[in-house]
C-alpha cells in the first residue's frame, strides 16, 4: 500500500515509511492511495470470526506485504488483549466500552498497535533512533506513554498543558520513566499542539532528529480505530437494525476511522460529530465556512481542540463534496452544563456512570435520533475514573480505582516544565 500527502506536494511512500515519518515532507497527513472495501461474505458471517480475525481481514490491505502475515497478526494479538462490550442503556440506544486497555481509554488500542510496528521496524539494529513526539489533551499521552514503553530505539516525548488533564491522567504520562518523558507546557493543548507542528516544521530539528507524531495524524495510530466500529456491528447485527454512531469528537480520529470503516462495506446509516463547546466542526456544518479557534476548556478536556488535524481526512474519503459528507455524517455541539445533565440522565435511566467524553456522545444521539428509528450507539471513550473529579460532583458518587489506575496513582509525577518553543527545542537538542 502506498500512501499519499493531502497537501499533495510529496511523494508517495509506504506504510512503513509513512509511520516512521508521521508527517509527510510537504507538512500534509498521509492517506492511503486505495480503499478496497471488503466481501459480503465477511460481513454475512462476521459474527463467527474473533476480534482478532476481524481486525486483520480491515486492516491488512493497509499494511500490504511490509509486515508479513504472522507478524501482523501477533501485532493484532498483543493489541486487542481485552475486550469491548456494547453495554445497552435504553431502548434502541447502548454504548461501545472502549475503556478495558491498560490505560483505560481507547487510544489504548491505536498506541498499541502503533508501536508494535514501530518495534517490528525497528528489529534492524542499525536502524536509526526514532523520537515520538505528540501533544496530549490527556488520553493520548499516557496510552502513547503505555502502548511505546521499553520499545528499542524509540524514545517519547509527550507535551501536556499544565492543569488542564485529570489528575489520573497527568499520572499516566509522568510516573512510567525508561523512554518516557513528560513535558508539562504553560498553556493550552493547541499550544502543545503547536510546539509539535514547530518543531517538525524546523530544519535545524529534523537534521539531526528523526521525528515521528503519536497522534491521530500517523496513520498507524489512526487506522486501527476502526475496529471498534466492526466490533460494535459484530455484537449488534442480530438486532437487524440500521446502526448510527455518535462518536465524541476532539480531533476528529475516531470518527474519521469510522467512516473509514464504512468505505469498507460496514453497514452505517450514520454517524453522529459529538462535540463540547469547541464547535468548530457543527459550526461549519451550519454555515459551510471552517474557522479555528482557540480551544476552550471543558469538563470533556480530551475534546478540547480548537483545530481538529483529522478532519481533512474525512474531506478527503467524501472527495470535498460537503453535500455527500453532511448526509452521512451530522454534528452537534453541547455545554458543560448539558453534559452534566446527560450524565444524570443515564444513571438515572440504567444506573450506568458515563464519563464527560460518553455524556456527550450520548446527547449527540439522543438530538440525532429524535422521531427516527435505528440503532444508536455511543462511543463510551474512557473510563469516569479517568475524570473522578467530575463524575463524582456531578453524581454525587465515590467511583472505585481499578487496577489499571491503582498501579500508577502512587507514583511520583516526573515532568519538566517549559512554556516556550525554544525550550522544547533545547531539550530535544541535549
Amino acid at each position: 500500500m502506498q500512501y499519499y500527502s493531502l497537501n499533495k506536494k510529496a511523494a508517495k511512500v509506504s506504510f512503513k515509511d509513512a509511520v516512521i515519518k508521521g508527517l509527510a515532507p510537504d507538512k500534509g497527513l498521509y492517506f492511503p492511495e486505495s480503499i478496497t472495501p471488503l466481501s459480503k461474505e465477511f460481513f454475512s458471517h462476521i459474527e463467527y470470526f474473533s476480534n482478532e480475525e476481524i481486525a486483520y481481514e480491515v486492516i491488512k490491505q493497509f499494511v500490504g506485504d511490509e509486515i508479513p502475515a504472522l507478524a501482523l497478526k501477533a501485532i493484532i494479538a498483543e493489541t486487542l488483549c481485552f475486550d469491548f462490550p456494547v453495554v445497552e442503556i435504553e431502548k434502541n440506544i447502548s454504548t461501545l466500552e472502549l475503556f478495558h486497555g491498560p490505560t483505560m481509554a481507547f487510544k489504548d488500542v491505536g498506541a498499541r498497535f502503533m508501536a508494535r510496528c514501530f518495534g517490528y521496524f525497528n528489529q534492524d539494529k542499525n536502524a536509526a533512533k526514532v523520537t515520538v513526539l505528540v501533544a496530549t489533551s490527556g488520553d493520548t499521552g499516557g496510552a502513547v506513554a503505555s502502548g511505546f514503553l521499553g520499545v528499542e530505539g524509540v524514545d517519547v516525548v509527550i507535551l501536556y498543558p499544565s492543569g488542564k488533564v485529570s489528575d489520573v491522567q497527568e499520572k499516566q504520562l509522568t510516573t512510567l520513566g525508561k523512554n518516557i518523558k513528560a513535558l508539562e507546557v504553560n498553556g493550552t493543548f493547541d499550544d502543545c499542539q503547536a510546539m509539535v507542528k514547530a518543531a517538525f516544521l524546523d530544519p535545524e530539528l529534523i537534521e539531526v532528529k528523526n521525528l515521528t507524531s503519536a497522534n491521530s495524524i500517523n496513520v498507524a495510530r489512526w487506522l486501527p480505530q476502526m475496529f471498534y466500529f466492526f466490533f460494535a456491528y459484530k455484537q449488534l447485527k442480530n438486532k437487524k437494525q440500521k446502526l448510527v454512531f455518535s462518536v465524541p469528537s476532539g480531533n476528529f480520529g475516531n470518527i474519521c476511522a469510522g467512516v473509514m470503516a464504512q468505505q469498507l462495506g460496514l453497514p452505517v446509516k450514520q454517524f453522529i460529530a459529538s462535540t463540547n463547546s469547541n464547535d468548530i466542526v457543527p459550526n461549519y456544518f451550519e454555515t459551510g465556512i471552517y474557522t479555528p479557534k482557540p480551544s476552550k476548556q471543558t469538563i470533556s478536556n480530551a475534546m478540547d481542540v480548537g483545530n481538529p488535524s483529522n478532519f481533512i481526512r474525512i474531506q478527503e474519503i467524501y472527495k470535498n463534496d460537503d453535500a455527500l459528507l453532511k448526509k452521512n455524517i451530522s454534528s452537534y455541539a453541547f455545554t458543560d452544563d448539558e453534559t452534566r445533565a446527560a450524565m444524570k440522565s443515564i444513571k438515572a435511566i440504567s444506573g450506568y456512570i458515563a464519563d464527560p467524553h460518553g455524556a456527550v456522545g450520548y446527547l449527540g444521539l439522543k438530538k440525532y435520533l429524535k422521531n427516527k428509528k435505528a440503532q444508536g450507539i455511543f462511543l463510551e471513550t474512557a473510563h469516569p475514573v479517568k475524570f473522578l473529579d467530575v463524575v463524582e460532583a456531578v453524581l454525587n458518587e465515590t467511583i472505585a480505582f481499578p487496577p489499571q489506575i491503582l498501579e500508577v496513582i502512587g507514583k511520583e509525577k516526573i515532568a519538566l516544565k517549559i512554556a516556550t518553543y525554544q525550550e522544547l527545542k533545547a531539550f530535544l537538542l541535549k
